[in-house]
Protein backbone atom coordinates (compact mmCIF):
# COMPACT_ATOMS: atom_id res chain seq x y z
CA UNK A 1 0.00 0.00 0.00
CA UNK A 2 1.08 4.06 -0.84
CA UNK A 3 0.61 5.95 2.11
CA UNK A 4 0.99 9.69 2.49
CA UNK A 5 2.62 11.03 5.75
CA UNK A 6 2.46 14.39 6.75
CA UNK A 7 3.80 16.10 9.64
CA UNK A 8 4.55 19.54 11.56
CA UNK A 9 8.39 20.70 13.15
CA UNK A 10 6.64 19.27 16.71
CA UNK A 11 5.83 16.35 15.37
CA UNK A 12 9.36 14.76 13.75
CA UNK A 13 10.54 12.60 15.31
CA UNK A 14 7.30 10.59 15.75
CA UNK A 15 6.82 11.36 11.93
CA UNK A 16 10.54 9.28 11.39
CA UNK A 17 9.59 6.28 13.88
CA UNK A 18 5.85 5.62 12.26
CA UNK A 19 7.01 6.10 8.62
CA UNK A 20 9.97 3.45 9.73
CA UNK A 21 7.46 1.22 11.06
CA UNK A 22 5.02 1.16 7.72
CA UNK A 23 8.06 0.85 5.73
CA UNK A 24 8.94 -2.33 8.04
CA UNK A 25 5.51 -3.71 6.97
CA UNK A 26 6.42 -3.20 3.19
CA UNK A 27 4.67 -0.47 2.72
CA UNK A 28 5.45 2.75 0.48
CA UNK A 29 5.50 6.26 2.19
CA UNK A 30 5.53 9.43 0.45
CA UNK A 31 6.80 12.07 2.91
CA UNK A 32 4.75 15.27 2.17
CA UNK A 33 5.74 16.62 5.86
CA UNK A 34 9.06 18.54 7.31
CA UNK A 35 12.09 16.69 8.90
CA UNK A 36 13.35 19.91 10.26
CA UNK A 37 12.42 21.03 13.95
CA UNK A 38 12.17 24.93 13.11
CA UNK A 39 8.77 26.19 12.58
CA UNK A 40 6.57 24.54 9.78
CA UNK A 41 2.56 25.56 9.68
CA UNK A 42 0.56 21.93 9.43
CA UNK A 43 -1.52 23.27 6.72
CA UNK A 44 0.92 22.86 4.36
CA UNK A 45 1.65 18.71 5.17
CA UNK A 46 -2.28 18.35 6.21
CA UNK A 47 -3.53 19.67 2.70
CA UNK A 48 -0.58 17.96 1.09
CA UNK A 49 -1.46 14.47 2.15
CA UNK A 50 -5.10 15.53 1.82
CA UNK A 51 -4.98 16.09 -1.86
CA UNK A 52 -2.59 12.88 -2.89
CA UNK A 53 -5.38 10.70 -0.93
CA UNK A 54 -7.91 12.22 -2.82
CA UNK A 55 -6.49 12.57 -6.41
CA UNK A 56 -5.50 8.74 -5.48
CA UNK A 57 -1.53 9.31 -5.41
CA UNK A 58 -1.22 7.61 -2.22
CA UNK A 59 -3.87 5.56 -1.07
CA UNK A 60 -3.94 6.15 2.58
CA UNK A 61 -2.98 9.54 4.93
CA UNK A 62 -1.07 9.49 8.62
CA UNK A 63 -1.22 12.74 9.76
CA UNK A 64 0.96 14.16 13.09
CA UNK A 65 1.17 17.48 14.83
CA UNK A 66 0.77 18.38 18.62
CA UNK A 67 -2.50 16.90 18.62
CA UNK A 68 -3.62 16.01 15.39
CA UNK A 69 -6.33 18.66 15.37
CA UNK A 70 -4.97 21.47 13.67
CA UNK A 71 -3.52 19.01 10.76
CA UNK A 72 -6.73 16.96 9.95
CA UNK A 73 -8.31 20.02 9.96
CA UNK A 74 -6.46 21.38 6.50
CA UNK A 75 -7.05 17.67 5.64
CA UNK A 76 -10.59 17.83 6.29
CA UNK A 77 -11.09 20.92 3.82
CA UNK A 78 -10.22 18.65 0.93
CA UNK A 79 -12.93 17.23 -1.16
CA UNK A 80 -13.53 13.15 -0.39
CA UNK A 81 -11.48 13.45 2.88
CA UNK A 82 -12.05 11.82 5.79
CA UNK A 83 -9.51 12.26 8.48
CA UNK A 84 -10.17 11.45 11.89
CA UNK A 85 -8.13 12.28 14.92
CA UNK A 86 -7.46 8.94 17.25
CA UNK A 87 -5.51 8.64 20.58
CA UNK A 88 -6.18 4.97 20.99
CA UNK A 89 -6.97 2.05 18.62
CA UNK A 90 -10.06 1.13 19.07
CA UNK A 91 -11.35 4.85 17.88
CA UNK A 92 -8.85 4.10 15.05
CA UNK A 93 -10.83 0.82 14.08
CA UNK A 94 -13.70 1.85 14.10
CA UNK A 95 -13.02 5.15 12.17
CA UNK A 96 -12.35 2.99 9.69
CA UNK A 97 -15.21 0.13 10.21
CA UNK A 98 -17.71 2.94 10.50
CA UNK A 99 -16.57 5.98 8.72
CA UNK A 100 -14.50 4.82 6.14
CA UNK A 101 -11.55 7.35 6.87
CA UNK A 102 -9.06 7.83 4.81
CA UNK A 103 -6.47 9.59 6.65
CA UNK A 104 -5.75 8.96 10.48
CA UNK A 105 -4.07 11.70 12.76
CA UNK A 106 -2.55 11.91 16.11
CA UNK A 107 -0.43 14.00 18.38
CA UNK A 108 2.82 13.89 19.53
CA UNK A 109 2.29 15.66 22.42
CA UNK A 110 -0.54 13.40 23.17
CA UNK A 111 0.74 9.82 22.01
CA UNK A 112 4.17 7.96 22.85
CA UNK A 113 5.69 5.86 19.78
CA UNK A 114 4.55 2.74 20.46
CA UNK A 115 0.41 3.34 20.96
CA UNK A 116 1.24 5.54 17.47
CA UNK A 117 1.90 2.38 16.24
CA UNK A 118 -1.22 0.53 17.67
CA UNK A 119 -3.12 3.02 16.38
CA UNK A 120 -1.75 2.99 13.17
CA UNK A 121 -1.58 -1.02 13.11
CA UNK A 122 -5.41 -0.97 14.23
CA UNK A 123 -6.53 1.59 11.50
CA UNK A 124 -5.10 -0.54 8.92
CA UNK A 125 -5.68 -3.42 9.32
CA UNK A 126 -9.49 -2.81 9.92
CA UNK A 127 -12.10 -2.37 6.51
CA UNK A 128 -14.97 -0.27 6.13
CA UNK A 129 -18.30 -2.62 6.98
CA UNK A 130 -20.54 -0.75 4.07
CA UNK A 131 -24.10 -1.49 5.17
CA UNK A 132 -25.66 1.01 7.76
CA UNK A 133 -22.66 2.89 7.48
CA UNK A 134 -22.67 3.60 3.86
CA UNK A 135 -25.54 5.06 3.91
CA UNK A 136 -23.95 8.00 6.97
CA UNK A 137 -20.79 8.52 4.27
CA UNK A 138 -23.43 9.04 1.74
CA UNK A 139 -25.15 12.21 4.05
CA UNK A 140 -21.77 13.20 5.09
CA UNK A 141 -20.98 12.94 0.94
CA UNK A 142 -24.40 15.23 0.35
CA UNK A 143 -22.82 17.73 2.88
CA UNK A 144 -19.23 17.58 1.46
CA UNK A 145 -21.55 18.59 -2.60
CA UNK A 146 -24.24 20.74 -1.51
CA UNK A 147 -23.49 22.09 2.16
CA UNK A 148 -26.83 21.04 2.80
CA UNK A 149 -28.76 17.67 4.11
CA UNK A 150 -31.58 16.83 2.72
CA UNK A 151 -33.83 15.29 5.94
CA UNK A 152 -36.31 13.55 3.89
CA UNK A 153 -34.73 10.41 4.41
Amino acid sequence: MKIGIGNDHVAVELKNIIKEHLEQQGHEVVDFGTNSTERFDYPISGYAVGKAVASGDVDLGVLICGTGVGISLAANKVHGIRACVCSEPYSAKLSREHNNTNIIAFGARVVGPELAKMIVDEWLGAEFQGGRHQRRIDMIAEIEETQNLSTDR
